[in-house]
């Protein structure tokens, strides 16, 4: 076993050390007229990022000679993404220059790798359409994001489907939201490495408190280490929408549909374990399946701990 984690962490160590290598890509694109636009990538890295990088426009917009993009009526409005990020180079940054003077930046990621562009630099749609988009946003982000999951779902396994689960559920809420919000504000502000890995530290400890029926501190309050681990998460998911970005206009509203929509993937995510569970229930080796289950999702919650913590230091 030692053996294997040791591979693991140098694995995961030369992994990282990869990718602190990696470098950014700037690209400037300034706004010549009402529908017409310059673009040219900046210097960086050891290899020209136009050989590396594709801008993927949007729709409307087309690139024509001598890097002019043309938008046509809708100006320069849609989804943009980056292909080839997340290899030679680690992320791009796209520095937008209006007309009217104002500028906006926004960084593509493999993580987040599409920005939306709004015709100027201000998002300039109604509250209706942000609050529908910003709910989408908060639901496409708890079902992409398998740690926070694997940390509700290693939770059902330490309370169980009883009344302990509500106020369980309730308090890992409450204590995400909050944090949600003040660092979604710029009230709080922590790095994200040391928030993602002791996310995955989390899943391990709740992980190997359900293998074991010892009345420890997870097992009579639930509820305040969900609080407590929720907090964290919480400034995982301030992490998430610092890249998607929060309209100036409607703030609260994007914030509070945004945090909504987490709430609904997760309770989907509750309610379909839970069909799981009643409809495995009678098979005569489902209750056997419980520490292997819960084997292997501390397995990957120790795997992202080791790899983050790596990150981190190295």
């Amino acid at each position: 076993m030692r053996r294997w984690l040791l591979l693991a962490a140098l694995a995961l160590g030369s992994s990282a050390a990869a990718a602190h290598e990696m470098t950014m890509a700037e690209m400037e694109v300034r706004q010549i007229s009402r529908t017409d636009f310059l673009w040219q990538w900046g210097a960086s890295g050891t290899k020209p990022a136009s050989q590396e990088l594709t801008p993927v426009w949007p729709e409307g917009c087309a690139s024509a000679e001598d890097y002019i993009l043309r938008c046509g009526e809708g100006g320069l409005r849609g989804t943009m993404a980056v292909e080839g990020v997340g290899k030679t180079y680690s992320a791009a940054m796209v520095r937008v220059l209006w007309l009217d003077g104002q500028r906006r930046v926004y960084t593509i990621t493999s993580a987040q790798p599409r920005v939306r562009l709004y015709g100027s630099a201000d998002d300039e749609r109604g509250m209706g359409e942000i609050a529908q988009a910003y709910t989408v946003l908060g639901v496409e982000h708890i079902l992409s994001g398998y740690d926070h999951l694997m940390f509700v779902i290693a939770l059902l396994f330490l309370v169980g489907f009883n009344t302990r689960l509500v106020w369980t559920i309730t308090a890992f809420t409450a204590a995400h939201s909050v944090t949600l919000a003040l660092a979604a504000l710029g009230l709080l502000t922590l790095r994200s490495p040391p928030v993602e890995a002791t996310i995955a530290l989390s899943i391990l400890l709740v992980a190997g408190e359900g293998l074991h029926g010892r009345e420890t501190l997870s097992r009579r309050w639930p509820a305040l280490v969900a609080f407590i681990f929720g907090l964290v998460h919480g400034l995982g998911f301030a992490g998430a929408l610092r890249d998607i970005g929060l309209p100036q206009n409607h703030l609260s509203v994007a914030l509070l549909t945004f945090n909504v929509g987490v709430e609904l993937g997760q309770l989907f995510v509750v309610g379909l374990a839970y069909l799981v569970y009643r409809t495995l229930l009678r098979l005569p080796r489902f209750a056997a399946g419980r520490t292997p289950a819960l084997y292997f999702i501390g397995s990957v919650a120790a795997y992202w701990a080791i790899g983050r913590i790596v990150s981190i230091v190295a």
